[in-house]
């Protein structure tokens, strides 16, 4: 049953939704999960961008903190939600397209829950670990727990195809760090022949101008990306969380333009044809458009004409209910929430389509692809008030409780003091790096880039490693995963008896 429908009276309205009181007080709380967990990531993890400023005299403490903090902020807002999307991709499909469900709201507590537990347990103990780590490897046990107490086998709980994905990002980015930063201090060596620069710095000492302003701006850089990353996780949290509990106000893009609208319709009906071309004569009822659909998305193999059968039925649904539409608040709610799962399921039926080379023709790959971007800009976006609540949450968290990673990173990884040349050259590579990564939608860990890129100049430095804090490090990154499958498997096993018991009361 739906959570936004339970509850008291209803005696109040959020973003022009009627809610109850007991829905008020669960988005107000969901929304508090989501923003701790955003600004226990700005102290987690930026620490790893101010480290190299910070011990090679270039900033002291505070500025660098707040300089790392509207780096952060300004990242946040400046991200398009690619990243945020990706994220949501992980997600077992029944929960996405019933997020408001009791299910679905014990999945958001769930992966907040553990991701915040693990990362204040990491914090405390001054191990520098992945919050993206942390929070796939709730959405794994949360996918997990979900399949089994359906009944489903545990390769249905979670998109394994976008989970492969997504590992492969996190596990050659570290690789990535450490070789690129390992070769960048190098090829310094090579061709900058200056004594100072390859030296543990003089306490108080400033480095040259030209390396002190290099730091800063791969510091920024670092900050920049790490905002434009790992905030788009918490806002795709927050958009779960909107649209689970106010469906009518978030479930489509109420700033959609007329024109936007009709090209919807216009390119829905071109679309029926092509699939039902495709179909080569297949027929299912409407009824069953969705399981098949589910099925062809859970499933491994390739699309059947039942597939395109489908996918002309819903683009036929999509297209009638616009016909004569011009802003989608002239929709009831629950046509909202109909047209978004059917543009979900669509848009993620064609990218695997696409994937697998199923689609043939040209021209027709090109209608299909333009019509799956017009789809996403409804259904995959972010309102501006997301963007500044995350942006604001991560960004004052960067400015509190830094120092214990700080300190790790900074003094504990080598056996000397970092060097002017090993801060810029981990920093430019993990500026990049995770860029890069922001640019193609893949969540990337700056904790992991930048640990190991300061590792990996240590050893091109012949500054020898601290094997005992390396193997602590590598433990807490062994663990993530894990721990946290078994976090989001317990919590969301535990929230969804609580959240059905207590609604089923009222």
């Amino acid at each position: 049953m739906a959570l936004a429908n339970q509850g008291f009276v209803s005696n109040m309205e959020i973003f022009g939704a009627p809610v109850t009181t007991a829905t008020a007080a669960f988005l107000l709380l969901a929304l508090l999960l989501a923003l701790t967990f955003e600004f226990v990531n700005g102290f987690h993890d930026t620490a790893n961008a101010v480290a190299t400023v910070i011990y090679t005299n270039t900033l002291k403490p505070v500025p660098a903190v707040v300089l790392s903090g509207f780096l952060n902020l300004l990242g946040v807002l400046l991200s398009v939600g690619t990243v945020a999307y990706t994220i949501i991709a992980l997600l077992p499909l029944n929960l996405v397209m019933n997020v408001g469900s009791g299910a679905g709201s014990a999945m958001v507590f769930a992966l907040l829950i553990s991701a915040i537990i693990w990362n204040m347990g990491t914090w405390y103990l001054a191990l520098p670990a992945s919050s993206s780590h942390t929070l796939i490897g709730s959405i794994i046990g949360v996918g997990l727990a979900n399949a089994l107490l359906n009944g489903h086998s545990f390769s249905d709980g979670v998109n394994w195809s976008q989970v492969q994905n997504v590992f492969l990002a996190l596990l050659i980015s570290p690789l990535v760090g450490f070789c690129g930063s390992a070769l960048m201090l190098l090829a310094t060596k090579a061709l900058v022949k200056r004594a100072d620069l390859y030296e543990s710095p003089v306490p108080g000492a400033r480095p040259p101008t030209w390396i002190r302003a290099l730091l800063i701006v791969t510091c920024s850089g670092v900050s920049f990306s790490h905002g434009s990353n790992d905030g788009q996780k918490g806002m795709g949290l927050i958009m779960l969380i909107a649209i689970g509990i106010l469906p009518a106000a978030f479930a489509l893009n109420m700033e959609t333009s007329s024109k936007d609208i009709a090209s919807i319709v216009t390119n829905s009906q071109r679309i029926s044809a092509i699939m039902e071309k495709h179909s080569q004569g297949a027929t299912i009822k409407e009824a069953f458009a969705n399981q098949e659909l589910c099925l062809f998305l859970d499933a491994s193999g390739k699309a059947d004409a039942n597939t395109y059968a489908a996918l002309s039925i819903k683009m036929k649904h999509i297209s009638g209910a616009l016909v004569n539409v011009q802003r989608f608040s002239q929709l009831p709610a629950s046509e909202r929430i109909s047209i978004r799962c059917d543009a979900y399921l669509v848009g993620e039926s064609i990218s695997k389509l696409d994937k697998h080379k199923d689609l043939k023709g040209s021209d027709d790959k090109k209608a299909i692809a333009y019509e799956k971007e017009n789809l996403e800009k409804v259904t995959k976006y972010i309102p501006w008030w997301v963007k500044i609540a995350v942006a604001l949450a991560l960004g004052l968290g960067t400015m509190i409780g830094w120092k214990r990673i700080v300190v790790t990173v900074g003094e504990r990884i080598g056996n000397r003091r970092m060097t002017y040349a090993q801060g810029a050259s981990a920093g430019l590579v993990t500026m990049l790096t995770i860029g890069a990564a922001s640019s193609f939608g893949l969540p990337a860990s700056t904790t992991h880039v930048l640990s190991s890129g300061i590792a990996g100049t240590m050893v091109a430095n012949n500054s020898g490693l601290r094997i005992q804090t390396l193997r602590n490090i590598v433990l807490a990154w062994v663990l993530t995963l894990p721990v946290c499958i078994l976090l989001g498997a317990t919590i969301f096993s535990g929230a969804l008896y609580l959240i059905l018991h207590i609604f089923n009361n009222h």
